[in-house]
């Protein structure tokens, strides 16, 4: 290969580098500035095909998808003086690409940082605002909403980004607390218990009472009814054997008489001494020839 061959491959090489460099790229989920010796020419860059002058210009480019904060558990002090561990995060996004670029050199990490510094910083004041009632459940939304409102006017105008949401995940109690906070909810929870068992034993003692007086009252009732009706069964009896003994006297008394035997004479253990003259012989003696 000749000498003008290599040197016009070689410029046709460094030519097509320098095309090559010329051309980049913005994609729709980017945000992008184009730097002329690292100063900003152009704040704005468009998703798209774009052109720039090859070691003169330079592009930066950002994520323009929202973006997740995540703090670390913090602890704050509400209206009454209570400590309260918080842990929150912030959805975020890039909405001035200049302004994030100034105040971040790009860097999502010292974006994270100076954020996270602002979050806590608003928690702190709305917590402080508000009962220990009122930031756990009376008013968490408008605490929420206020941390945000606050958070994204501060990042707007310092970091060039849109703080779109803040939510607090979970809010507990400090560690060095919890113990007691337990010991006393267990004393209240005994100290109900008793009074529950207390009454309990009051309602039992009452209905129990109510029912050993219905089982006198029950039992009184039926041994009245069991008397009336033995005092009638009675009467109907007397009233039977007497209309039986005026009909015939004489077979009423022998038939009574046979009963006396056979209930006397039944066992041949039995011994009687009676006088032999006496009324209970009476129709054995006349059975004789």
């Amino acid at each position: 290969m000749s000498n003008k061959s290599l040197v016009t491959l070689i410029v046709g090489v460094v030519l097509a580098l320098v095309a090559w460099s010329s051309f980049y790229i913005v994609a729709q989920t980017e945000r992008a500035v184009l730097l002329q010796f690292g100063r900003i020419v152009q704040p704005d860059v468009q998703p798209g095909l774009h052109v720039k002058i090859p070691y003169v210009n330079q592009v930066r480019k950002f994520d323009a998808r929202l973006l997740t904060l995540d703090t670390v558990n913090s602890r704050f002090l509400t209206l009454e003086k209570k400590a309260l561990m918080v842990d929150a995060y912030a959805k975020w996004r890039v909405l001035d690409a200049e302004r994030y670029y100034t105040a971040t050199s790009g860097m999502k990490q010292i974006a994270d940082e100076r954020l996270s510094r602002r979050l806590e910083a608003s928690l702190r004041d709305q917590f402080g605002k508000r009962t220990l009632h009122e930031s756990v459940s009376g008013e968490r939304d408008a605490l929420m909403a206020d941390v945000t409102a606050s958070l994204n006017r501060a990042a707007q105008r310092e970091l060039g980004i849109e703080v779109v949401d803040v939510r607090v995940k979970a809010i507990d109690l400090p560690k060095e607390v919890n113990r007691s906070v337990f010991d006393r909810m267990s004393s209240e929870r005994e100290r109900e218990a008793r009074e529950h068992r207390a009454k309990g034993k009051e309602l039992a003692e009452g209905i129990r009472a109510d029912a050993d007086r219905q089982q006198r009252v029950l039992l009184a009732e039926a041994y009245r009814q069991a008397e009336e009706l033995r005092g009638e069964g009675d009467a109907q009896a007397a009233a039977i054997y007497s209309k039986a003994y005026g009909q015939d006297q004489e077979f009423y008394s022998f038939y009574r008489s046979l009963n006396a035997y056979r209930e006397s004479f039944s066992d041949k253990r039995d011994v009687l001494v009676l006088d032999p003259s006496s009324d209970f012989f009476r129709y054995l003696e006349k059975s004789k020839p």
